[in-house]
């Protein structure tokens, strides 16, 4: 029995850590010398110290594949994924290709698994933002119609799936592997001592702040948008100061576009998941248009302005902590000043117990079991 794990790009690694967990654990327990499962890592985050140091961080081990997909147009990237891809599912014919999140590398090895007649599983499916100019929301619908198991989050995602025509024995609510990570990684981080993290003097030395991430092409790559939510940012910052650790495309972005940041606006390079943790989750509030943010901020009860037009986690705002602020400058101070005033206390969603790794597992080896006797 043979488990292919597919990542691509940062928040893919935050979703398989858990899962090569849980895989670990149910080989032990089992005894299942026959199960054998590897890492692919396609490379679709191409830069080194970003990818490098969330292997160490999550404790992943090295992937026996790494694709080196690069950059590239989304065309580029997809089509140089799907050749290598296809080498490895000829090298090792595997009885299923795990795929996780909505990124490039979701679509291509997914597609590339079903050509060759093996099974899919599709981990966070069924979520949907409903605004085909994101490409994530293409690779997602893509990957869920032809995947084999259909792994949910969150119940919009079960109503998408069966809005859709997907059969009901295919979908599989079990909860979410970001929040295992979360709560495994939080874990660990209270067992730390935070002064080895060299971002612990700022936060020492501003004791109250926001936290940001910014990286979605539709907020970055077009200069007037990305003037408003700077000039917002900058207007927040001088009440709540910002720390932000910048992704490579937004910084050269901002200085391609000449715009300026205030200096109460702290920036430092991208950073590894737990010291992440160790700053977000003392903030104020975070700042965002990340989807994995949206969830692990209503996790952990921190109030999260995102800033998109659209989300395709619902649940974060339905009973989360989560507001949905658009990409224009007075929308997000609304949402800021809402937040000052009245800060969203929100609920954890159903399943978010950090098993569902554990789940999935399950799942997975009582089928291929079953239809392997």
């Amino acid at each position: 029995m043979k488990l292919l794990l597919v990542a691509g790009a940062r928040p893919n690694f935050m979703k398989i850590a858990p899962i090569i967990r849980a895989l670990s654990a149910w080989r032990i327990a089992h005894s299942a010398k026959d199960i054998e499962y590897k890492l692919v890592h396609t490379g679709q985050h191409y830069d080194y110290e970003m990818s490098k140091v969330f292997f160490d961080d999550l404790e992943i081990p090295a992937p026996e594949y790494y694709l080196g997909a690069g950059s590239g147009s989304h065309a580029e990237q997809t089509a140089k994924v799907m050749v290598e891809f296809e080498k490895v599912c000829g090298d090792e014919r595997p009885d299923v290709a795990i795929v996780v999140g909505d990124v490039n590398s979701t679509l291509a090895c997914s597609v590339t698994a079903k050509k060759l007649n093996l099974d899919v599983a599709h981990v966070e499916a069924g979520l949907r933002s409903g605004d085909m100019t994101m490409p994530e929301e293409i690779n997602r619908i893509v990957t869920d119609a032809i995947a084999d198991y259909l792994f949910v989050t969150e119940k919009s995602g079960e109503d998408n799936l069966l809005k859709e025509g997907k059969p009901k024995e295919k979908i599989h609510f079990v909860g979410h592997v970001m929040i295992d990570n979360l709560l495994c990684q939080l874990q660990k981080l209270k067992q730390e001592d935070g002064s080895r993290f060299e971002s612990n003097a700022l936060k020492e030395k501003l004791r109250r702040y926001a936290f940001l991430t910014l990286h979605r092409p539709s907020n970055v790559d077009d200069k007037e948008v990305l003037s408003g939510i700077a000039s917002a940012l900058n207007e927040v910052s001088q009440e709540t100061p910002i720390i932000f650790p910048i992704h490579p495309r937004t910084r050269k972005m901002i200085d391609e576009f000449k715009i300026n940041l205030s200096e109460y606006i702290h920036i430092m390079d991208p950073l590894g998941f737990r010291e992440s943790l160790f700053l977000w989750k003392d903030a104020v509030m975070v700042m965002t248009d990340s989807g994995g943010f949206q969830e692990e901020t209503t996790a952990l009860g921190v109030p999260c302005i995102t800033i998109r037009e659209n989300t395709e986690r619902p649940i974060t705002i339905e009973i989360g902590t989560n507001i949905l602020a658009g990409n224009k400058k007075e929308d997000i101070l609304k949402c800021y000043r809402e937040i000052m005033k009245n800060p969203k206390k929100g609920e954890v969603p159903p399943m978010w117990d950090g098993r569902a790794a554990e789940r999935i597992v399950d799942i997975l080896f009582n089928r291929i079991r079953r239809f392997t006797r």
